[in-house]
């Protein structure tokens, strides 16, 4: 950019960038999520199709072809046992209706002891939000119907975007390093080899945690007694991908199931068990399993954790942590972004950082 700018210009174009950027997101969001998802796709089951074309000598497109049916197959895998799973709490849906009943008369003579407000009040109460609810009934519907098309047309889409990203990965690259002048090539192909390796092993780590935390709920609410155990179990695994909030809504449908299935006893002892869960993931699994892959700073992965719920809804929430991994390794080698970098990461990532400052700055005065 060009320095004789004054500051205000230059923090002006700026901010119409990141807005044009934003909106641009917003609105190709049935392309540009599927895409970045089969990025880190591709990543994941790279080494499977080099294995393929090198040890068993199969053409690039045979090799990708028989990845692709393997994501699809594992996919297929995944929605059964979560459909199954669903299948087994619908028909036991008139017993959890009549015990979620139950839970709720003994809650409301609870309260008309303690807060003295009459069953009929609390009965006005809750018909006043039953009707608003009813009212909504229609916009619920459709927006069920339009969150599976979406998931559909979401996994549509990344098998073929993983298809393409896999088969035509040296066609890609070529362009990529060609883009920049001779001078940047060897940074650019530094900065491409290491954030195929760092975010590979960053989403290896993530699936490692993945399973950890759900085996470790599957256990402690099984020894609880509490029903679907294994699906809020995996429920919560998955959910935990999304730092913060994914615990806290795994934690509240499991109590919603608690309440409902064995009454509000043991919904005291399930909220223990979650919190000694995630503290056991952020102390030990955490670290040990995804390590020191790319250090976020909380904060910037929390705003980003919003901003991607904005722009993308769920799949944004999903997708920011890997994005924001990659901006930092870019930033923390691009001369002028190292100051992003040293925000972006912990504190103890600073002295590096400052290191890279002074490099930087040291090679534009030669």
């Amino acid at each position: 950019m060009n320095q004789s700018l004054s500051f205000l210009s230059r923090l002006a174009l700026v901010l119409f960038c990141i807005i044009s950027i934003g909106y641009l997101l917003m609105l190709g969001q049935t392309l540009f999520a599927p895409l970045f998802f089969s990025f880190l796709m591709a990543l994941l089951f790279l080494p499977l199709a080099l294995f393929l074309e090198r040890k068993c000598r199969f053409k690039r497109t045979l090799a990708t072809t028989t990845v692709v049916i393997l994501m699809l197959l594992i996919f297929a895998g995944v929605i059964t046992f979560f459909s199954a799973e669903a299948r087994s709490f619908t028909e036991d849906w008139p017993r959890l209706k009549q015990n979620g009943l139950q839970a709720f008369y003994s809650t409301q003579d609870w309260i008309s002891t303690k807060f003295h407000i009459n069953a009929g009040k609390q009965w006005t109460y809750i018909n006043q939000g039953a009707e608003k609810l009813f009212s909504q009934s229609a916009t619920i519907v459709s927006t069920t119907l339009s969150t599976v098309s979406s998931t559909l047309i979401f996994l549509g889409f990344t098998l073929l975007f993983t298809f393409f990203i896999l088969n035509y990965r040296k066609v890609l690259y070529a362009f990529l390093v060609s883009v920049f002048s001779d001078a940047h090539k060897q940074r650019v192909a530094e900065i491409v080899k290491r954030v195929k390796s760092i975010i590979k092993k960053y989403i290896i780590g993530l699936l490692i945690q993945m399973l950890i935390v759900s085996a470790m709920l599957i256990v402690v609410l099984s020894l609880l007694g509490v029903k679907y155990a294994i699906l809020l179990g995996f429920m919560g695994g998955i959910f935990n991908v999304i730092p913060y909030l994914g615990i806290l809504t795994a934690l509240l449908f499991s109590c919603l199931v608690t309440f409902a299935t064995i009454g509000g006893a043991k919904v005291l002892l399930v909220i223990t068990a979650f919190i000694i869960v995630h503290a056991i993931d952020s102390n030990v699994v955490m670290p040990i399993v995804v390590g020191s892959k790319v250090k976020l700073n909380p904060m910037i992965a929390f705003i980003g954790i919003i901003i991607g719920e904005m722009l993308w809804g769920i799949s944004g929430m999903f997708l920011c942590i890997p994005f924001l991994a990659i901006l930092k390794i870019i930033f923390d080698r691009v001369d002028g972004l190292h100051a992003w970098g040293m925000l972006m990461g912990e504190e103890g990532d600073l002295e590096r950082g400052q290191r890279r400052i002074l490099l930087a700055r040291a090679r534009s005065k030669k």
